[in-house]
């Protein structure tokens, strides 16, 4: 019986171990460096950060900060010297939080850069109408080729 229990136990473990296997596969595609809810473009569209410095200057506009790393109580990402690193802008919304907060997979069909996302859920009563521009920034594998980039939105 003590056996059965124990078999049980292990069987049971791994699992429960097995989704995190996925998301470390995830984390060695894809890393979300930077979401803002405010401070992207009207229109969704992309753009390949090439630099330090370009990727330094976008995230110095989103904390509203003129002298960046003299504020020793902000922690910025560091720029992936071996990822491709993308900027993305969702466009502009009425209402509701729009704000990425963790990419679930990404992968390349046809040249074009699907992002898997977490789909928002509805609040569910009124909500006070509030423009936003949100945008992301997060890193793919260098030798991922695309032409565009799609979110996907899943549960």
């Amino acid at each position: 019986m003590k056996s059965l229990l124990i078999a049980c136990a292990v069987i049971f473990t791994s699992c429960a171990n097995a989704p995190s296997q996925k998301s470390a596969a995830v984390q060695e595609n894809a890393e979300l460096l930077v979401s803002e809810s405010q401070g992207g473009t009207d229109k969704p569209g992309f753009k390949i950060i090439e630099n330090e410095k370009e990727f330094r200057n976008i995230i110095q506009g989103s904390f509203g900060i003129v002298d960046l790393g003299k504020e020793s109580y902000i922690k910025y990402p560091q720029f992936p010297k071996n990822k491709k690193v993308v900027l993305y802008n969702l466009g502009t919304f009425r209402s509701g939080s729009h704000k990425i907060e963790e990419i679930k997979g990404v992968s390349v069909k046809n040249q074009i850069l699907y992002v898997e996302v977490p789909a928002g859920e509805p609040s569910g009563g009124m909500e006070i109408q509030v423009i936003s521009n949100p945008w992301f920034i997060f890193t793919v594998p260098t030798d991922y080729k695309f032409t565009s980039v799609e979110l996907k939105y899943s549960k």
